[in-house]
């Protein structure tokens, strides 16, 4: 394949293992009205993006490339970190949102480059941006509390 194929394969890899750490951080820390909700789709969310760094990972082997899941790779990603400690579940929504749109921005951007040189691997980033659509979608759809 090519180096722009591995590179967004990779970036896209990096990004989706952040999103899951962010999500558990967030599962494990939010506090306030809708806890419960956020708590269980936090545990939905993160499970999608685990499988999607699987189908990502697995694509980049495929084609030769070894993909790179050490916490040195996650650090270099785009994704903004977050602060540790509690977090209101309202303000965990909205930083959510904000990586998730971050996120499949730059995911978007890859895939267009990446058709012309790989279909298959963009049907796998493709995969990515409907699932990190969809979730933002759903947390976007959640009533916000003022108090939170």
């Amino acid at each position: 394949m090519s180096a722009e194929v591995d590179q967004a394969l990779q970036a896209t890899l990096a990004e989706v293992i952040a999103l899951s750490l962010i999500g558990k951080q967030f599962h494990w820390n939010i506090y306030g009205p809708g806890f419960r909700e956020l708590h269980l789709q936090l545990d939905e969310f993160v499970d999608s993006w685990t499988n999607l760094a699987d189908t990502v990972a697995e694509r980049a082997a495929a084609i030769g490339f070894a993909p790179d899941g050490r916490p040195s790779a996650i650090e270099a990603s785009d994704v903004e970190a977050v602060e540790p400690g509690p977090i209101a579940t309202a303000a965990a929504r909205s930083a959510l949102c904000v990586r998730l749109e971050r996120v499949s921005e730059r995911v978007n951007v890859r895939l267009a480059k990446v058709g012309d040189l790989d279909l298959t691997s963009q049907d796998v980033l493709i995969e990515v941006t409907r699932e990190l659509d969809k979730h933002l979608w759903m947390l976007r759809a959640e009533p916000q509390s003022s108090s939170g």
